[in-house]
């Protein structure tokens, strides 16, 4: 028997997954919310996606309310997006070199990783064994998984210099034929972690660059507030903030100034 889910429903949805990761859905959405998550309303026998909220909501299956984030969170990302960026990535990393210190990178809403492991062959690159941390994190446990895998279809590595390919990625053969493993030497050197923006930020040393792109798109003003506040909480002075290139700070904080498209820089800092 095919669920159909009504307007009431998906009201409940959209407030479900407002108040767990900030997300707002549009009326547009409804047949987003119904097409990922009838599978697991017939999963797990509920008559109505009523139910199936009831369900997660409740405690009868846990961990379930972590798969309905999961499913209804949109996870798009792919290797050295706006490369500009990674431009001013390199420049970073030169000048800890040339004055040796360390350096630390976030990326925000990593989704699977490929943007991590990109700021990770630019930083070994450039600084080789010299102290670096990159930490990718997400609210999706299941894109988690496939960051940590560091394994992807070789179609989405066609921005990854030649160069890199060869030094950081092994080339699929056989079963595994048209995909593509990060190199466990690269893997090793970065950390994933479950971070959900709406809530408090865990406790740590400061971060010299932080990549937050094309996440306040699915975001209203408050919640933008609130999550850039947090996020700039954890940035050193003198550190970039980096969102998408179609996203912008106007009206959302004044602590960070804007010094090229999509970049911002927090006031301060040593030279």
């Amino acid at each position: 028997m095919t669920v159909t889910i009504s307007d009431k429903e998906f009201t409940r949805f959209r407030d479900f997954i407002f108040d767990a990761a900030g997300i707002t859905l549009s009326d547009s959405k409804k047949a987003l919310v119904s097409g990922r998550l009838s599978k697991r309303v017939a999963a797990h026998g509920c008559e109505s996606f009523a139910a199936y909220l009831d369900l997660i909501l409740g405690t009868q299956a846990p961990g379930e309310l972590q798969v309905a984030v999961d499913l209804l969170t949109t996870n798009e990302t792919y290797f050295f997006r706006e490369p500009k960026h990674f431009d001013l990535l390199r420049k970073h990393a030169q000048h800890a070199v040339e004055v040796r210190r360390p350096l630390r990178v976030w990326s925000a809403a990593c989704s699977s990783g490929e943007e991590v492991y990109s700021i990770a062959m630019v930083l070994d690159d450039i600084m080789g064994a010299q102290g670096w941390e990159v930490m990718g994190s997400d609210i999706s446990t299941r894109m988690l998984r496939r960051a940590r895998a560091g394994h992807y279809p070789l179609e989405r590595t066609r921005q990854v210099p030649l160069d890199y390919l060869r030094r950081y990625c092994l080339r699929g053969f056989g079963d595994h034929e048209g995909s593509l493993l990060i190199q466990r030497p690269l893997r090793d050197r970065v950390q994933f972690c479950h971070l959900n923006l709406m809530e408090s930020l865990p406790k740590a040393a400061g971060y010299d660059l932080i990549f937050l792109r094309n996440v306040m798109i699915y975001f209203n003003g408050d919640t933008k507030r609130q999550v850039v506040s947090r996020v700039l909480s954890v940035l050193k002075p003198g550190g970039h903030l980096l969102i998408g290139h179609s996203e912008n700070l106007n009206g959302i904080n004044d602590q960070v100034t804007a010094v090229a498209p999509s970049v911002y820089r927090k006031p301060g800092g040593q030279p």
